[in-house]
């Protein structure tokens, strides 16, 4: 489960400025070309040399900025591992290890961030995180079950 986490990250970082269909569209090469978003691997094994040949591959977002941030990503998320024992544990610390419930009347409620993102946020980047603003946390946090923001008439 927790490279799933990996992996989110991932994908919400490199899609900061772009649509979602871009990365959908994207989503299998990329999981073919980042070794199955396998942190272990990324970070070992990503050497300057692997950055440019990535940056030629059509599969992925192919920006430079975020592919090194991919490298930096996959080291810092194995240090937590390391230093916490658990990223899950880790990441479910900023809400306590329950998920939130939020009652939203529709759509237009839900923030794109929220104090929670914010610190996690600036905590991730304290820790050697890139491409993990708040509103990319927020998104995390949200498709990892962290926070329900279904609106009340929902099923």
């Amino acid at each position: 489960m927790t490279e799933l986490y990996f992996e989110r990250l991932v994908l919400e970082g490199m899609q900061a400025g772009l649509s979602w269909l871009t990365i959908l569209k994207r989503k299998e090469g990329m999981t073919v070309a980042f070794d199955n978003f396998n942190p272990e691997i990324i970070a070992v094994l990503y050497s300057q040399e692997k950055i440019v040949e990535l940056l030629k591959d059509e599969r992925i977002i192919r920006n430079k900025l975020k592919v090194n941030g991919l490298v930096l990503n996959a080291r810092s998320y194995l240090k937590i591992q390391h230093e916490l024992g658990s990223f899950s544990d880790y990441i479910w610390s900023f809400v306590g290890h329950q998920p939130i419930y939020n009652q939203f009347r529709s759509l237009e409620d839900v923030p794109g961030e929220t104090a929670i993102s914010k610190v996690m946020s600036k905590d991730l980047k304290k820790r050697g995180f890139e491409f993990v603003g708040p509103t990319i946390c927020y998104a995390f946090i949200q498709f990892v079950g962290m926070v329900n923001d279904h609106t009340i008439d929902c099923f």
